[in-house]
This record gives C-alpha cells, structure tokens and sequence, in this order.
C-alpha cells in the first residue's frame, strides 16, 4: 500500500491532507488560490495547465473579478513562497499566453508497509510477527490521532490576519440621497486603517465594486487576496450618527467583532478614528507610536462643512463640468471652515483633474490653484499623506525629479497603503527610462487596489516598457470590467496602434471619444490611427476639427503632437514639442520612454528639449 498524502520537490513538501506546504520541515504560510495553483501544476508535472482551467478552479463563474490580475498576483505570491522567479523559473514556468507549467521534479512519499510485512512473515515467528504487526497498527492509530489533534488545535488557533478590506458601509438612514455620506465614512476608516504599516489595506475603488452585494464573504476575501473582511452600516438622523461594523474571517466566515457606535456628526472624525483603532486592536495589529498618533488626532468639522467635503468627494468627476461641480463643493466646505486640510487636499485633486490633457484645461490656468491649494493643505496637516504623494506630482510637473521622487517616499512613510502613491512613485520610475522598476512597484498599487482603476495604469506602464501584448490584455481585461472607463479605451488605442492594429484601435478610441466629452488628446491619437490604417481622409478632417478648436478654446499641445506625428509630419510635431515645454505640458514627462517620439529621437532638436527638461541623465 503506497501512502499519497504527500507530494515532495526539492526542499519543499506539499501535505495533501493538511493542506499545508513546508520548506525543510517548516511551514510556509500560503493563501487558498495560491495552494490551488500549486496542487493543479502538481497534478501535472511538465505538462501546461490553461488560464482558463485555472481561472475555472480558483472563481465561480459568477464570481465578479478580474481573472487575469487575480490569476497573476496568485501565481506571484507562490512564487514568492517557493522562492521562485517568473525570468529564471526552477518549478513554476510561464507559457506565454497559455497558462503554467512544473518543471521542477516531483517525488510522491511512500510507506511501504506491505512490503515490510511481508519481509516479517518469512523471517519471524507468528508471536513477533503478532507483536510487531500490534506496534504498527499502534504507531499508525497514535500518528492518526496527533494528526487530528493538530488540526484541531489549527482550527483553534486562526492564522494572524495580516490584510483586510472594508466593505462599503450600508446605508440606513431611509434616504438614498445619503449615499454619499456612507461612502465618505467608508473611505475615512480605509483612510486611518491604511496608515498601519503591517496591515495591508485594500482601497476604496476595489472594495466599491462589492457595493450592496450578496456575494459570500470567502469569495470576497478570494478576490481581494485579504484575510478578513469588515463589513457594517451607518445611520445618519438629523445630527446623531451610528455606526455598526463587524469583522469577518476570509476563509471560515466565522463573525469574530463586532460594535456599534453612536456619535455627533460634529464629532465623526473622531468617530472614524476610534472605529479603526478598534479594527486595528482586534486584527491584532503592531501600531507604532506614530501611528498610534496619527489615528487619535481628529478635528471637529460642522455638519454643514463635512457635507460639503463628502458631496466634493463623491460627485462623478467623468467630466469638465463634473469636475467643477466638484470643486465648488470643496470651495463652499473652505468658506464655512478655512481650516479642514481634507477640503483644500479635494480642491487640489480637482484642479488636477482639470488640468490633465484628458479633460483638457490650460496648465497655466489651473496649475498655481493647484499648487495654492495643497501648500494651504500642508501647512494646516503636515502628515496628509494625499497632498503629500500629490505634491510628488507638482514636482514631477516643474521636471523637479529629486524633489518629486523625495516627496512620494514621504507619502508612503505616512501610509503604505496609499496605492496612489505607490503609482505615482511608479510613474516617476517609468518616466526615468527604469520601465521594469516601474512595473513593480504599479504592481504592489495593484495588490492593493485589483478591482480598482490601477489596470489602466498599469496598461499605460506596460505600453511605455513596449510589452504591447500584456497592455492590449491588461486594458482589455479593464475596459470589459469596467466599460465607462475611458483612460483604459484610451490607452489601449495606444496600445493597438504600437502594435501595428490601427484599425482596431479606432473603436476604443471612438468610445474613449465619447466618454470624454470628445477630448482634444483622444482626437489626436484617433487621428494616428485613422491615418495609419489607410483611412487618410478621415485623419485630416480630424485633424481640421482641432485647429477649428484651438480658434475657439485651448486644445492641449499633446493633441496636436499625436496627430502630426500620425500623419508623418514629424516637423509640426517639434513645432508643438516646442509649445509643450513651454506649457510644461504632461507629455514633456514621457520624452525618455514614449514608443510614438522614437521617429525624431536622431534629431538635435529632440535630444536638446530632452535635455532641457532633465531627462538625458540618470536621477
């Protein structure tokens, strides 16, 4: 009788039973998606297991997530486990396209038990052979039980949690219109929680797709990669608040915590606070005294100011007029109280919003009210980890490299969760020509936000890094999930036209188009595609309709750098190159990386702006 119940290679072993793997003799903490990839490339050693098998596995198929990122942060944490590498693979092999493969060599364990027994019969006497057989099945009866015993007491005794997300918080207050306020609260206890460095805490837009859903709570914390769930609602009437959260383990479900809370609104930060300081106490996390600090402090705000800032917050910002309306709000909560920090750090965000090549205003309108507002943010909190990774940006803008990538690092001492940051400090990587740092750290935004929009920026990393392929499937993937999101329309254009699939780049361009409000920047990438799938005419009458613009309104100087370099007129697009550094439009930050630049890359003129903005030496 051969025993299966372990799996062996090289220094690990996999316990089939237990479920639990080992390296030497030492266990290994792994996750359930990341065992189940491990024991399906087990069951077929040097033989490749599809995606779409593994993906069929690991999620129901009305399990709402997105298969491709969970599928690979999956496969990345076993990596990490085995010590493994995806360029230089000893056991997990990628097969592009395809799926994964074992290459590493597999031994099942044996007890050969009969063979032994059989031996006893010829050389003992029946008595020994009694008594040896009598210690065996002993032995076997005492292993049995300690096996029991273990898994009892590991049941007894739940694993540390170490990640947890927390749900959107259910509104009861009978009026719908008060959406917005249980969205804010939501937001602000993700906001302190994520302060704690050895919590990992998932953001805002992934836990949002979870919304008023029935979806059990183990096939959450699946998705989401986290060991625990919070999960509560708020009750808003006239100026009294209650709160009611509780906490959830991941993988049994078990209902552990829970609290209900009543307070003022003038009182709800420090709600807020005490509602996350009793989430961290519970999880057992380490707070150090900083932390610690940094959770306590709290500000009376008036409700008037307050719903101000969370009507700011939480008004859809799709487009320009969006965008204002926001900022007014934020303008009205700074009237009532000229000292709530989070209203100016909302009105800086805003005028970011605006001044992007997307939505299309003139940097030189928006920009020193940008600035303006995140200096006033800062001056009255210091440690607003926001305006300080947005303040990153601002010097990322003035080509101010040392001070931009000092600046994101502060954020992130402030909070390591704050998966902004994190790809804001990718971004400043990418722009430095370092496209496979880069892609790393957008990875660990990404495993800190999967559902949310960080897969269109990592569709736009992967672009600039020329790995087209992953960027066609990485904004693929997002625009199916996600089909109002017209950066990810947008950039895979981009994406498509690199590689040589102009005619199909039109149609998310169009959609990006229309998402837009017809941006200026997504008609001059629509502009290169039309002309290099043959449809020439249809380009120059593009191309007319933003010169007709400019007449009328400001048109971004990327708009037109795009659409001559489309039509092959590489002199225009120096003559805007031009307009750009004086703008210190956004696409001055790309000159190092961007794929559409590489025709004037030989020419003096281009290797002086890049010089000029910083960009021909290493930082």
């Amino acid at each position: 009788m051969i025993d299966h119940s372990a799996i062996r290679f090289s220094v690990f072993e996999l316990d089939l039973e237990t479920g639990e793997l080992r390296r030497n003799g030492s266990k290994i903490h792994l996750q359930d998606q990341p065992l189940q990839i491990l024991l399906c490339l087990l069951e077929r050693p040097g033989k490749v297991v599809s995606r779409d098998e593994l993906q069929k596995k690991l999620w129901p198929s009305d399990t709402f997530v997105d298969f491709d990122h969970g599928l690979n942060a999956a496969a990345r944490r076993l990596r990490d486990a085995l010590g493994d590498s995806a360029e230089n693979p000893r056991f997990i092999e990628t097969v592009a396209r395809r799926g994964y493969r074992f290459i590493g060599r597999v031994e099942t364990g044996r007890v050969e038990i009969e063979a032994t027994t059989l031996t006893a019969q010829r050389r003992w006497p029946s008595s020994i052979r009694k008594a040896v057989l009598g210690g065996v099945v002993a032995g076997l009866a005492l292993l049995a039980l300690a096996v029991v015993l273990l898994r009892t007491r590991s049941r007894a005794t739940p694993l540390k949690i170490t990640s947890l997300a927390v749900l959107p918080l259910k509104n009861l207050s009978g009026d719908p219109a008060q959406e917005y306020f249980a969205d804010g609260m939501t937001e602000e206890v993700i906001g302190r929680l994520s302060m704690i460095r050895g919590l990992r805490v998932i953001a805002r837009t992934s836990v949002m797709r979870f919304k008023d859903t029935r979806t059990p709570v183990r096939e959450i914390a699946d998705a989401l990669h986290v060991d625990a769930i919070v999960e509560g609602s708020v009750m808003r009437e006239g100026s009294h608040v209650r709160v009611h959260a509780q906490l959830i383990r991941g993988s049994t479900e078990e209902h552990f915590w829970s609290e209900t809370y009543d307070s003022q609104l003038a009182d709800i930060l420090a709600l807020e606070s005490e509602i996350a300081r009793s989430i961290a106490s519970r999880v057992e996390a380490s707070v150090t005294g900083d932390e610690r600090a940094r959770l306590t402090a709290a500000h009376h705000v008036t409700p008037e100011v307050y719903e101000s800032y969370l009507k700011g917050r939480f008004a859809t910002w799709n487009t320009k007029a969006e965008i204002e309306q926001s900022i007014t709000y934020f303008e009205d909560a700074i009237k009532k109280d000229p000292t709530f920090a989070p209203a100016y750090v909302g009105l800086a965000s805003g005028y970011g919003s605006l001044g992007s090549p997307f939505v299309g205003a003139s940097p030189e309108e928006v920009r020193p009210k940008r600035i303006s507002a995140l200096r006033k943010a800062l001056e009255l909190d210091p440690e607003t980890n926001e305006a300080n990774h947005m303040l990153g940006e601002i010097y990322e803008d003035q080509w101010q490299w040392v001070e931009s990538a000092a600046q994101y690092k502060r954020a992130l001492a402030l909070n390591p969760n704050d998966s902004g940051a994190l790809f804001g400090f990718a971004h400043w990587l990418l722009i430095q020509g370092r496209t496979e740092e880069a892609i790393d750290w957008a990875q660990r935004a990404r495993d800190l936000d999967p559902l949310g929009t960080g897969g269109s920026e990592m569709g736009w990393m992967l672009f600039h890094a020329r790995r087209y392929d992953e960027a066609i499937r990485e904004l693929r993937s997002v625009a199916a999930v996600s089909p109002d999101d017209a950066y990810a329309h947008w950039f895979l254009g981009f994406a498509l036209i690199a590689k040589d699939q102009s005619d199909q780049a039109i149609a998310p361009l169009e959609k990006a188009r229309s998402l837009s409000g017809g941006s200026p920047a997504v008609i001059g990438v629509l502009v290169r595609a039309y002309a290099h799938a043959g449809r020439g005419t249809d380009a120059r009458r593009l191309l007319d309709e933003l010169k007709r613009r400019q007449q009328t309104g400001y048109v971004p100087p990327v708009a037109f750098v795009n659409a001559y370099l489309g039509i092959g007129d590489n002199e225009q697009a120096l003559v805007w190159l031009e307009r750009a550094y004086q703008e210190k439009a956004t696409i001055m930050q790309y000159l190092k990386v961007h794929p559409f630049l590489d025709p004037l890359r030989d020419d003096p003129r281009f290797a002086n702006l890049l010089h000029r903005v910083g960009l021909d030496r290493a930082w």
